[in-house]
């Protein structure tokens, strides 16, 4: 009788071991030669998914260490009040950046909540070894890490990563320690780069004539957060280096998230005409019915997305339906309050691409899902 690896060819072994964790590559490796041979194949380590919740100690076994060569994007999910899942997040970081200069994308998810006054800097160190063990790079996602990001990490991938692609720094950290100048490196250093995420405090007007510059790739996606006090305090950027930038750059994507730390004025400093905003999402302690006027006035011709966070009111409702009825290519609208039917009717009237909206009539038992359109 036929061993079970020999009744299947080798590629289709490795289509299915690529959705395993690590622990059971392992163990699929221990099985016969033919599931060894299929197990640590490239085309298995390619694109590689790591759940730190869901592996044990001994994840990544002495005899599949050497599969990290292959790996080419690695999304990383953990839990940092967790020790153990931190653990073993930082020992696969450390041992990739010892082994894999092939490295093209690396995507960090942390789950759960953050410990009181952690600075993450065993997880941050790890990151550090990557960008200087990995040339290659095109993609560093640390959205979802909720360390503080500064400017050494972002002169050490200027130096180390110049084939970058997109670089997304836009987390949920409450201190803003990127500046604009490490910021402008990196853009000088990576001429390639066309998908940015930033902290309004890191972006500033020279970095906008740089990215405006006519050797420049085409930028693609610009996403901004402003959700920390430097964000507030940061010097406007002006609408004529936005035009600009839109003129270079006609296929332009602009996402901004205002978050309570901005004050009325700081929003009004924030929003340009000349912004080519695609999404907009606004969860503000003050004034809200501005920015939605304001975004119906300007970003008619761009915005596809809009999330409001904001007490209801008659004000609102009606800034929302002067928002649908001139924003038709809206594909999602959000309002996590109560809206009057009248809103509902004029996005579902006047938004003929609309494919997901949350827009609540009465009050009801949180969470609230979407309405998905048929």
């Amino acid at each position: 009788m036929a061993h079970p690896g020999e009744q299947l060819p080798e590629e289709v072994l490795a289509l299915i071991f690529r959705h395993l964790p690590l622990r059971d590559r392992a163990a699929a490796a221990r099985v016969c030669r033919a599931w060894a041979a299929a197990a640590t194949c490239s085309a298995v380590w390619h694109d590689t998914i790591v759940s730190c919740d869901c592996e044990g100690e001994g994840m990544l076994p002495p005899y599949l260490s050497s599969c990290l060569d292959y790996v080419h994007n690695l999304w990383l999910e953990f839990e940092p009040s967790r020790e153990r899942s931190r653990r073993l997040a930082t020992q696969l970081l450390t041992a990739l950046a010892g082994r894999t200069p092939g490295l093209r994308g690396l995507h960090l998810e942390c789950r759960g909540e953050k410990p009181l006054f952690d600075a993450g800097r065993d997880v941050l160190d790890a990151v550090h070894a990557i960008c200087r063990a990995a040339p290659a790079l095109r993609h560093l996602d640390l959205r979802r890490l909720p360390f503080t990001l500064d400017d050494a990490l972002v002169l050490q991938v200027a130096r180390g990563c110049p084939e970058l692609r997109s670089l997304f720094l836009n987390n949920s950290t409450l201190v803003g320690s990127v500046g604009p100048g490490s910021v402008l490196e990196l853009l000088e250093a990576c001429p390639r780069l066309c998908t940015l995420g930033l902290h309004l405090a890191s972006l500033s007007h020279p970095a906008l004539d740089v990215l405006a510059a006519p050797h420049r790739a085409p930028l693609e996606l610009l996403a901004l957060r402003c959700a920390c006090p430097e964000d507030a305090r940061a010097p406007p950027l002006p609408n004529e280096a936005w035009a600009s930038l839109r003129h270079r750059h006609p296929g332009l994507i602009v996402e901004v998230e205002l978050e309570p730390a901005l004050s009325d004025e700081s929003v009004t400093r924030v929003l340009q005409p000349a912004m080519p905003v695609a999404a907009l999402s606004l969860c503000l302690s003050g004034d809200t019915v501005g920015p939605v006027r304001f975004a119906a006035l300007h970003y008619a011709a761009t915005l596809c997305v809009l999330e409001v966070r904001a007490a209801a009111s008659a004000e609102l409702d009606a800034a929302l339906e002067l928002l649908a009825a001139r924003c038709s290519g809206l594909r999602e609208v959000h309002c996590f309050c109560v809206v009057r039917p009248s809103v509902l009717h004029a996005f579902r009237a006047h938004c003929p691409r609309l494919r997901s909206y949350t827009l609540k009539l009465k009050r009801e038992p949180h969470p609230w899902r979407p309405t998905l359109v048929e």
